[in-house]
């Protein structure tokens, strides 16, 4: 009879994917007889045992370079999730885990002095040591030869079938073959030591310690009945002033030890091996070359504040095991493991990397509310959410809600936000879309219908298009203007329309000129292209022209300056007259404005271009221009870059100097997007990517921000909004799948009240629609036999 063994690994949506196969069908090309392993840590290990488990018959040998019993750092933490893959894979490893793990729920923030807790988050972790002897035993039981002490011979490639490098995150293999893997490696900000305590805590500890010397902050948990990980970091600045540079290992471990008593209750710190290190992050392009896979750490790192490099080994391990078992050849079992993992460990990744910056710039927070601190500390990763930390804990998260000033079941959504003598009733903004649907720059029935449904939709603030302020200034000939009186008229239909019928719904006018992206072909007719006639002149800062393709600019003359400035203005007057509740000036995306602004695309030479200083001077006077046309009491914001995602671009701290040289002039709100400035950008695209720009110009000049760019759920908009990351939220793709998408974020929270009104024809469907039964009904009775 064949025999099957079932291999279950997490799937890309966290659900275990089992793959059955038959253990006594034929060998092929995709079954390797003979294994290498570099490397006898936990995944290079597992990945013996299943392999060996699988197929008895193959010939599966482990180089490892230390001794079975040496190991680095303290404790282990699995998922469930990763665990379930065990279970199924390996009952016998996972019966052995079982019996040592250490289980908890509560997460410790300790911050001045003041501990916040909170629970439901559920933790299992073990010894290092102790996870190294149960897979050594396995490995031993299953007759995987393990070679201690032992270099890898050099050839393994070309006298094995298969060969795992699983050799850490110094991995030789990936050095050498580096041009097939083309490994990427970030080292960043901060200094780590891995160290523990001969006790358990009673939680996952976050503890903050403001020295002398700056901001340094103690990651800790139990991994056994009698001893906890603990993990000191801090910014290399800090680390140097602290002279723990100066220091041998055994003076770091009692400094450690002394800066955190009050966490370790006067007890000691122990080390082992323990040396201050950075983190580096690393990623390949490829993980395979012919025969040769990596595993692990060699091939991908998540920074230790997320979870356990061990458990995305352990992951990579029961993926590569299943491949290889249900591919037809060990090409096809490669690449599939490839596809698998790799945008599983691309979304760890994204979130490792927002949870390490989140502490690399720690000290911003420190002045927050105590509670909004502990929630946002808690959330920084994006993994953890408002609504799933409600689920895990509502009592804590309705402390952190009372402290940011929600009413009693008010969503932070839908809390009201001021600007000058604008109040927004939520903080839902729909963000401003190129429509390309205008004849001459006049806003037609399309507009009136697109803005008013959207209005009638719920959301705070409604934001207009990019208004061109001249035809010459347009992208593309479908653009709005607002540089004739016909078009004000035009615009005040539409104002009126939501004033009337979408009551305490605000409407705002971005005023913008193309510059060197204009005279372009209509978004879905080809995007930046030129058109095919009727072209016309282009002007910016400097005369580069936006692609290949495109036409090179005139660079502007200081007359030609003074006429922008007019004609900004003027637009300005005429928003005010059609009735417009707010003002932004883009100076994003590449248009005239923003083109001032980045290094990339102004080079002039005169007092318009130089330094940052300089390159802001002509948005700034332009915003001034401005603001001696608008009405004092209403808002204007201003829509900026924060990065140019191009090497040599505006960078983050130039954004920050930029939203403070806006301030100083009277903005009430700068909204923070990205790139769209240089053709040959290179964004780090991911689940609200942009937010932390945003943030950062929130803490380190005190200016109101919109965030932008990827934020989808009411979720995501909750979250952001009581961690203090944002102000409000400006959502664009999503008010286009679903106009009313405010409402139904409202009745999908059960929320009813002053942030957000169903229109009176619509208050019929402000509950969800029913739908089928999905579920069978639930036995009443249970009768015995």
């Amino acid at each position: 009879m064949a025999r099957t063994v079932t291999v279950a690994r997490p799937g890309a949506r966290g659900t275990a994917r089992p793959a059955t196969v038959d253990l006594q069908s034929p060998t092929s090309t995709s079954h390797p007889l003979r294994v290498a392993i570099i490397g006898g840590g936990p995944g290079g290990l597992y990945a013996a045992a299943l392999l060996k488990r699988l197929d008895p018959t193959r010939e599966i040998t482990v180089w490892e370079r230390n001794a079975p019993d040496d190991t680095f750092g303290f404790g282990v933490v699995l998922s469930d999730e990763t665990l379930g893959g065990i279970e199924h894979a390996d009952p016998v490893v996972y019966e052995a885990l079982q019996h040592d793990f250490v289980r908890w729920d509560d997460i410790d923030i300790v911050h001045r002095n003041t501990r916040h807790t909170s629970g439901g988050h559920g933790f299992a972790a073990l010894g290092r040591k102790r996870l190294l002897e149960i897979l050594h035993t396995r490995c031993h039981d299953l007759g995987v030869d393990l070679r201690f002490r032992a270099e890898a011979p050099p050839d393994l490639a070309t006298t094995h079938d298969l060969v795992i490098a699983a050799d850490g995150v110094n991995s030789t293999t990936r050095e050498t073959h580096a041009h097939a893997f083309r490994p990427r490696v970030t080292t960043h900000h901060c200094r780590y030591i891995w160290l523990a305590a001969d006790f358990a805590l009673d939680a996952f500890r976050f503890e903050i310690a403001e020295t002398e010397h700056g901001v340094m902050q103690l990651h800790g948990y139990p991994y056994a009945a009698d001893a906890s990980t603990v993990i000191v970091e801090m910014r290399e600045e800090v680390w140097l002033a602290a002279g723990f540079a100066d220091l041998g290992e055994q003076e770091s471990v009692e400094r450690c030890a002394k800066i955190f008593a009050d966490a370790l209750g006067g007890r000691p710190l122990r080390s082992n091996k323990s040396a201050w290190t950075t983190f580096r992050t690393v990623v390949n392009a490829h993980w395979s070359h012919g025969n040769t896979v990596l595993l692990g750490d060699a091939a991908h790192t998540a920074h230790f504040s997320i979870g356990s490099g061990t458990k995305l080994a352990v992951e990579d391990a029961l993926a590569l095991a299943a491949c290889l078992e249900e591919q037809p050849s060990l090409e096809q079992a490669l690449a599939a493991y490839e596809r698998e993992r790799k945008p599983v460990v691309a979304s760890t990744q994204r979130a490792a990397r927002a949870s390490l910056e989140w502490f690399e710039n720690l000290g911003r927070y420190l002045d927050q509310p105590p509670r909004q601190f502990a929630f946002n500390l808690l959330t920084r990763s994006r993994r953890v959410t408002h609504d799933n930390l409600r689920l895990r804990d509502a009592r804590f998260t309705g402390a952190v809600e009372r402290e940011f000033g929600c009413p009693p079941g008010t969503p932070p959504m839908f809390t009201p936000f001021r600007l000058r003598g604008l109040t927004l009733r939520n903080r839902v903004v729909v963000s401003p879309m190129d429509m390309y649907s205008a004849t001459d720059g006049l806003p037609g029935d399309f507009h009136l219908v697109h803005l008013g449904a959207r209005a009638l939709g719920g959301a705070g603030l409604v934001m207009t298009e990019m208004v061109c302020v001249s035809a010459e200034g347009r992208i593309t000939p479908g653009c709005t203007g607002l540089y004739t009186g016909k078009q004000a008229e035009a615009w005040k239909r539409i104002t009126d329309f939501v004033h009337a019928r979408a009551p305490g719904t605000a409407i705002g006018v971005q005023l913008g000129h193309s510059g060197r992206k204009g005279s372009t072909k209509l978004m879905w007719e080809g995007i930046d292209e030129p058109l095919p006639d009727g072209n016309w002149p282009v002007v910016a800062a400097s005369p580069i022209p936006y692609g290949p393709g495109n036409q090179t600019p005139h660079e502007l003359t200081r007359a030609q300056l003074t006429d922008l400035r007019e004609q900004f203005s003027a637009a300005a007057w005429r928003a005010a007259r059609a009735g417009f509740d707010l003002l932004e000036l883009h100076c994003a995306h590449g248009y005239l404005l923003s083109g001032f602004l980045s290094p990339l695309t102004n080079r002039r030479t005169d007092a318009y271009g130089g330094t940052l200083a300089k390159r802001l001077r002509f948005p700034l006077e332009v915003f001034d221009a401005i603001r001696g046309v608008w009405p004092e009491e209403r808002p204007m914001t201003v829509r900026i870059s924060a990065t140019d995602w191009a090497q040599g671009g505006t960078s983050a701290e130039d954004a920050v100097e930029i939203a403070r040289a806006f301030a100083a002039h009277g903005v009430d709100a700068v909204d923070v997007s990205t790139g769209q400035v240089v053709a040959d950008e290179r964004p780090a695209y991911g689940r609200s990517y942009q937010t932390p720009f945003a943030d950062r110009i929130r803490h380190e000049t005190g200016v109101p921000v919109i965030a932008v760019g990827a934020i989808s759920s009411w979720d995501d908009v909750n979250s952001l909004i009581l961690a203090g990351r944002t102000d409000l939220c400006a959502l664009a793709r999503p008010h286009l799948y679903d106009p009313h998408w405010t409402l139904h974020a409202a009745a999908e929270q059960g929320y009813e009240g002053p942030g957000v009104d169903w229109p009176a024809p619509y208050r019929a469907g402000s509950r969800r629609p029913q739908t089928g039964r999905t579920d069978a009904p639930k036995p009443r009775l249970t009768l015995g036999t």
